[in-house]
């Protein structure tokens, strides 16, 4: 059975580069283009690994992190946060808000499919 992937980021480019990578290596793929759009997608449905930007229009990473940790469905799926922020503030509001990998863009693609099979249940 493959594992479900949801992507969050306001860029589509940067969605295209990271769901290309992921249904290479066999995985499904939901994207989302900001917090807000990405909730509306979850519904229940089973997600193995979200994969978030912080910085975004409507609904930022961290707080669309601590609002998906709210929900029972959700509270254990793993969250790699992807983005262009590297202070130490920032990855500890991530980490606080339920996030358990940080990855620095830009990115190499085989950094972050290994980051996501080692996070994937």
């Amino acid at each position: 059975m493959s594992k479900t992937v949801l992507i969050v980021d306001d860029s589509a480019s940067l969605r295209q580069v990271v769901s290309l990578s992921l249904k290479g290596a066999g995985y499904d793929v939901i994207e989302a283009a900001d917090g807000r759009d990405a909730l509306g997608k979850l519904g229940g449905q089973k997600v193995h690994l979200i994969i978030s930007d912080v910085n975004m229009p409507n609904m930022d990473g961290i707080t669309f992190v601590r609002e998906v940790k709210k929900n029972p469905s959700y509270r254990f799926t793993p969250v790699i946060m992807l983005t262009t922020e590297a202070t130490e503030e920032k990855k500890r509001l991530g980490q606080e808000a339920g996030a358990r990998a940080w990855v620095v863009k830009p990115f190499q693609p085989q950094q972050m499919l290994a980051a996501v099979s080692k996070l994937v249940m």
